[in-house]
């Protein structure tokens, strides 16, 4: 999720009060004679008006693209940390207590930006930060001592320095990686919950025409029932409509399924035969797709798994399509089943791997492959929806389905379900 283009505008709005305060601090320091002389900071001060002018009739002509707001966030977020860093440094930094104010453009960073931007700030922080301190020491800068007392200002000891050096850039880093642990976990929620109402969409539009197929297939049947009694003599038109009647019983069964899909529960659980499903699936994959493909498979002594077998079959069935389609030039297409847990373990998992030698994914797309609609095959026909439909299915029969590639070597879709309890014959959770 990017956080909105507003936020540039909020920036420079934020930053006429900020460069408010610093004239305000700055001289009531002058007055209280808390700071010898005001001039440099009324000198950053006045760098601040220039440069948020600059940002503000910059943004009365800007595109607010997620690219120009970027790029914007991050040339205001450069001036500031050099303009207090500024302020800082003629403010006496190492006795300076809004020193920790480094933490905000932290946090700002960490929210806003992407990538590698966010830590890139904090190492220009942690340098500005460092090296101030260091110079100061070694007397290689002017010091700026703030007097809050009329004794002498005494030079801080090294040893304190460099504590106060680890402290507070241990606390920007800290900052930083909380900061943009909690956008990304943001950005993932959000995602879910956008896949979620693009799944829920598809489930009521394919249920509507789910609806709309059913009603005449109802009539097509009885119409075949007629004829059907009045071909019993001819062996031909029998064989005929009975491959019809077949057709259009899985014409049904189909429909069926698609309006199920719609409601929360669509998959009957029960115990149901991993290896069957495969065989099942291949015997109808083989039949089609022989070409130039070489089909291996290597099944384990699995345990049954709580789920629907006619689900996973649908899932297997797109799977080992999407398999074949990746090898055009032909390949080896691999199929396993095995077990993820001990022999003794009657709560583990069964796993099946669907392989192939195809073209690859690349790691750019593989969180992408589950997304609706998103389809590498659209000149041939794809639609986008087979992976998104597959991993719901999974979902609801409470496994998962994971995917590896590598571009040129090949993918590898696994698919993990829950064992059946043969004791119970209750679903773990």
């Amino acid at each position: 999720m990017r956080l909105p283009p507003e936020g540039a505008r909020w920036f420079v709005r934020l930053r006429w009060i900020a460069s408010g305060l610093v004239f305000t601090i700055a001289a009531l320091g002058s007055i209280t004679g808390v700071l010898p002389d005001a001039r440099p900071h009324l000198l950053v001060g006045a760098a601040m008006l220039v440069y948020n002018t600059v940002f503000w009739r910059l943004q009365q002509t800007w595109g607010a693209t997620q690219q120009s707001v970027d790029r914007h966030i991050g040339a205001q977020m450069l001036c500031d940390i050099v303009a207090l860093s500024g302020l800082l440094y003629v403010s006496d930094l190492p006795r300076n207590p809004f020193v920790f104010f480094y933490v905000l453009p932290m946090i700002i960073a960490g929210m806003y930006l992407r990538g590698w931007a966010p830590f890139a700030f904090g190492l220009l922080v942690t340098l500005l930060l460092g090296s101030v301190i260091g110079l100061e020491h070694l007397g290689w800068l002017p010091r700026f001592p703030m007097h809050f007392s009329p004794e002498p200002v005494v030079p801080l000891a090294g040893t304190y320095l460099l504590t106060l050096f680890v402290a507070i850039s241990s606390t920007l880093w800290i900052t930083l990686y909380f900061a943009v642990s909690i956008r990304r976990y943001v950005d993932r929620a959000h995602e879910e919950i956008r896949q979620k109402e693009k799944m829920v969409g598809i489930g009521q539009l394919v249920a509507g025409i789910g609806h709309e197929i059913a009603n005449p297939l109802d009539g097509v049947q009885n119409c075949l029932r007629r004829i059907a009694e009045h071909v019993k003599d001819d062996s031909h038109l029998t064989d005929y409509v009975w491959m019809m009647q077949e057709a259009l019983d899985r014409i049904e069964k189909t429909t069926k399924r698609v309006q199920s899909f719609a409601r929360p529960r669509g998959v009957a659980i029960q115990d149901a035969s991993v290896n069957k499903a495969v065989e099942a699936t291949l015997q109808l994959i083989r039949s089609r797709r022989a070409d130039r493909i070489t089909f291996r498979t290597e099944l384990g002594d699995v345990p049954p798994v709580r789920g629907d077998a006619y689900t996973l079959q649908e899932v297997l069935f797109n799977l080992l399509m999407n398999a074949i389609s990746a090898m055009p030039r032909g390949g080896t297409l691999t199929v396993r089943t095995y077990r993820l847990n001990r022999d003794d373990d009657a709560t583990g998992q069964v796993a099946i791997e669907v392989g192939d030698t195809g073209t690859g994914i690349p790691r750019g797309n593989l969180e992408r492959v589950f997304e609706p609609f998103y389809t590498t095959r659209a000149a041939s026909g794809g639609t986008g929806l087979g992976l998104a439909l597959c991993r719901l299915l999974i979902a609801e029969m409470d496994g998962r389905i994971e995917v590896h590639s590598t571009l040129n070597v090949g993918t590898t879709f696994t698919v993990v379900l829950k064992q059946a309890d043969i004791r119970t014959g209750q679903k773990h959770r």
